[in-house]
């Protein structure tokens, strides 16, 4: 495998008239013609108590992929997130599971992760809220080994696994990729371009109903940001749950980390994947990773939001309900996007 990108930015803005049929590695059917699901299995990694466990899902069910095909690898985002990027605080939209089975119908595997001490991987850890940016990539690491142990290539190679961070996985796969035997490339997909503290004190401001305790979260968030705890009990009960004592070691450590100054130190092709409906990360963070990265590929994706699904209404309401909508389909600009970047790394 190998990557001639260049060290430039390109910027990349699809419409859906520009998926075409040389946009697919392979699409999935049988002799009748007729669409088939991708296989999938699950797959486990060591975890530092307990087992990792995720789905792998697979374009055919009998043999490994060709040598040269990449696998992705996507790393969930932030809180209680799962394998398929649904959460119990309200998303429904299986953004990972839809994504997953979209790459398999072009000939591409992947393998989407239960966080360590959540879901399928509760016992990886005692303690879910007991982790740390580091810890997350060392999970990156393990399930990396784990996969190319389970898809091994025909000729003795080394597969091509690819992570694939979503939002706050971004920093994750960012801070790891350093640490990962072989990397072969990088994708970043709705991902923070700022410290994890400027993004939140951004978010807390920009609803306007926050206002009466917006000084009292600037200060908690800049005390977290000197590595130092808050007293979550003088809080405003509003910011109480934002602020827990349990979570405060881990949000001291997530800020800690300057996204753009970790994909200035990335020697792979990365992409970076912004959708312009997204409300939680927006075309700045974008464009400041990619004005600092030495080898990107920037694409910005019109009327896809945060869950990587189509929204043609500007209304926030209409938004946030593709949220918890798991029929809705993933975008299809996404899906083509994040192929032919694959593509490219197969080259």
């Amino acid at each position: 495998m190998k990557s001639s990108m260049g060290s430039v930015i390109r910027i990349l803005t699809f419409s859906f008239s520009m998926i075409s049929a040389s946009s697919v590695v392979a699409q999935m059917d049988d002799e009748d013609g007729d669409r088939r699901l991708p296989i999938q299995q699950e797959l486990t990694a060591p975890g530092p108590h307990g087992l990792l466990r995720g789905t792998l899902s697979l374009p055919v069910a009998d043999g490994a992929p060709p040598d040269g095909v990449p696998v992705v690898l996507i790393v969930p985002g932030s809180g209680p997130t799962n394998r398929d990027g649904n959460s119990p605080l309200g998303i429904s939209a299986a953004p990972y599971a839809l994504l997953a089975e979209a790459l398999a119908e072009r000939g591409i595997p992947s393998v989407r992760i239960d966080k360590r001490g959540m879901f399928g991987s509760a016992d990886a850890i005692p303690d879910a809220n007991e982790v740390t940016i580091t810890a997350y990539g060392d999970d990156v690491l393990a399930w990396a080994r784990a996969i190319r142990e389970r898809l091994p290539t025909t000729e003795g190679g080394t597969r091509c696994v690819l992570p694939l961070g979503h939002s706050e996985g971004g920093l994750v796969v960012l801070a790891a990729i350093a640490r990962l035997p072989d990397p072969c490339g990088l994708i970043l997909v709705s991902t923070p371009g700022r410290p994890l503290g400027t993004v939140l004190r951004e978010q807390l401001h920009a609803n306007p109903a926050n206002a009466p305790i917006l000084n009292e979260a600037d200060e908690a968030i800049t005390t977290l940001e000197r590595g130092e705890q808050v007293n979550a009990n003088t809080l405003n009960p509003a910011l109480q749950p934002l602020f827990a004592p349990e979570v405060q070691g881990y949000l001291i450590d997530a800020f800690a980390y300057d996204p753009a100054a970790l994909i200035a130190e990335t020697r792979v092709p990365v992409l970076i994947v912004q959708g312009m409906s997204d409300l939680q990360v927006g075309e700045a963070d974008a464009r400041r990773l990619a004005d600092s990265a030495p080898e990107v590929i920037l694409s910005l994706v019109p009327d896809v939001n945060h869950v990587l699904k189509s929204v043609s209404s500007h209304d926030t309401a209409a938004n946030l309900a593709a949220y918890a909508d798991p029929d809705l389909p993933i975008a299809q600009n996404v899906v083509v996007t994040v192929t032919q970047f694959l593509e490219q790394i197969d080259e």
